[in-house]
């Protein structure tokens, strides 16, 4: 059952790459961790100017499926294409460079330095635009933290670091952007604000996957959901079809349909 479910997997990734001119494809992912099994024969496509959202429960392996695509854990088998370039051998910050960003679940904001001189390292190391003063300029303004430029990063609040993040992330002129769990921990109001942030991200033509708890937050903005469990990709497709489908009900939410 399983090879059979692999193959179609594979067949499904085939189609949708000619389908979305994928900017990022993820074939045959695998990495384990001794004995643990973390990402397992898992493959993704994503299109270029699409959202794909990313669910399962805690421990599923979301956070390590993002850690191979963005080059922090080499890959034990697989490959990762990037504009139908073979990425899988290359650096996080080789990858950065040729348009990977991310954020992390917990901000990771260089305290000492400003909210500015924060876009400028990333801009300066991470290949971002060739005018880093206007460009990230520009973005603290697009993210709502102009007003926060010349304040110590250790100084903002959670939302305000959360728009840092993708902030930081934006200024190395990403052409595919990873969120990782952007929304936790926010109020629901702070939650509208930032959903509204990253549509605009994703309208301005940037190729987001986006791993999320607050699912209402994910369904908003999202063209396609993707669902972890034990490593695997348990199930893919329309948002609300995929989420409300009695498979994903019963062992992601853990309650009987």
């Amino acid at each position: 059952m399983r090879g059979r479910a692999s193959g179609a997997v594979s067949d499904a990734l085939q189609t949708m790459t000619k389908k979305t001119n994928a900017i990022l494809t993820a074939t045959s992912l695998s990495k384990s961790f001794g004995a643990l099994k973390a990402t397992d024969d898992v493959s993704l496509s994503l299109g270029r100017g699409e959202a794909l959202g990313i669910i399962g429960p805690n421990g599923a392996g979301k956070s390590t499926l993002f850690n191979l695509i963005a080059g922090t854990f080499p890959v034990d088998a697989g490959r990762i294409e990037l504009d139908g370039v073979d990425v899988t051998r290359l650096s996080a910050a080789e990858r950065c460079r040729r348009g990977v960003g991310r954020t992390y679940q917990i901000p990771k904001p260089f305290g000492g330095l400003t909210v500015l001189e924060n876009l400028l390292v990333a801009a300066e190391f991470g290949g971002g635009d060739r005018d880093p003063m206007q460009g990230c300029c520009e973005i603290l303004d697009r993210l709502g933290l102009g007003a926060f430029a010349d304040s110590p990063a250790s100084s903002l609040r959670l939302l305000e670091r959360k728009r840092l993040e993708m902030a930081r992330a934006l200024a190395t002129s990403p052409t595919v952007l990873l969120l990782d769990e952007i929304a936790g921990g926010l109020t629901d109001m702070e939650c509208e604000s930032l959903v509204a942030t990253i549509r605009e991200i994703k309208d301005a033509g940037t190729s987001i996957i986006w791993i999320e708890h607050v699912v209402h937050a994910l369904l908003a903005v999202v063209d396609r959901l993707a669902v972890i469990n034990f490593g695997a990709l348990l199930a893919e497709g329309e948002p609300q079809v995929t989420f409300t489908s009695r498979e994903v009900q019963e062992i992601y939410l853990g309650i009987e349909a």
